[in-house]
């Protein structure tokens, strides 16, 4: 089985920094719009392959564990800027209650993401070019991730306290507890879909991670 580390992974995809994905995605056979239809996971499938892993390569050998993160940046005021939240992890409220940051899911994930900014050039636009590769290579006492655990305590203390149903996206400064998922009622059964939740990252902390990345 071939291996590709975090470090590895983070080295393969610096090499396409400027380089067009949609070109990329062509050459490697990875459909885009060639069928009329967006295939919405493109970029993910070309940043994989860049990275080193080809299909069906696990990405989590001995214990080796990180993600590939795509986040859209575009044009504000002639400056790049973090086009939207990025989800983390779902929330398990029983698993948030019984453990600390350190410990969690949450940390676990974020800290072995790998976050890839990608030019956006509009709705159902079929360019697009790797801009930067980032990674949270901080220490547990580094001020910014400090900062993402008040966010965390925050966020658990109000769920034991008040409820789940009591979290809500305004919550953190960094990182938040926001609504995922369909929602609503099933037309097909006419019953309430369970409300579900997942930590994101503020478009804030995606822009400070970017600029901390070397």
């Amino acid at each position: 089985m071939k291996i590709i580390t975090r470090a590895v992974a983070i080295n393969n995809l610096k090499k396409y920094i400027g380089k067009d994905l949609r070109g990329l995605a062509l050459k490697y056979k990875i459909t885009t719009y060639e069928t009329g239809k967006q295939n919405k996971g493109w970029k993910g499938l070309i940043l994989e392959r860049l990275a080193g892993l080809e299909t069906n390569v696990s990405k989590a050998p001995n214990g080796l564990s990180w993600e590939l993160k795509s986040v859209s940046f575009h044009e504000v005021k002639g400056k790049l800027t973090p086009k939207e939240t990025m989800a983390i992890t779902m929330i398990n409220p029983k698993e948030l209650k019984e453990t600390e940051f350190f410990d969690s899911h949450c940390w676990n994930k974020f800290k072995a993401i790998i976050f890839c900014a990608v030019q956006w050039h509009g709705k159902n636009s079929d360019d697009g070019q790797l801009i930067k590769v980032a990674s949270l290579d901080f220490s547990e006492d580094d001020e910014l991730i400090k900062e993402i655990k008040a966010d965390y305590d925050f966020i658990r203390a109000k769920l034991i306290k008040k409820g789940f149903n009591a979290l809500t996206g305004k919550d953190g400064k960094w990182i938040q507890a926001r609504t995922k998922g369909t929602g609503g009622v099933n037309p097909r059964t006419g019953e309430r879909r369970p409300i579900t939740r997942a930590f994101y990252a503020r478009k804030e902390l995606v822009k400070k991670i970017f600029e901390l990345a070397k």
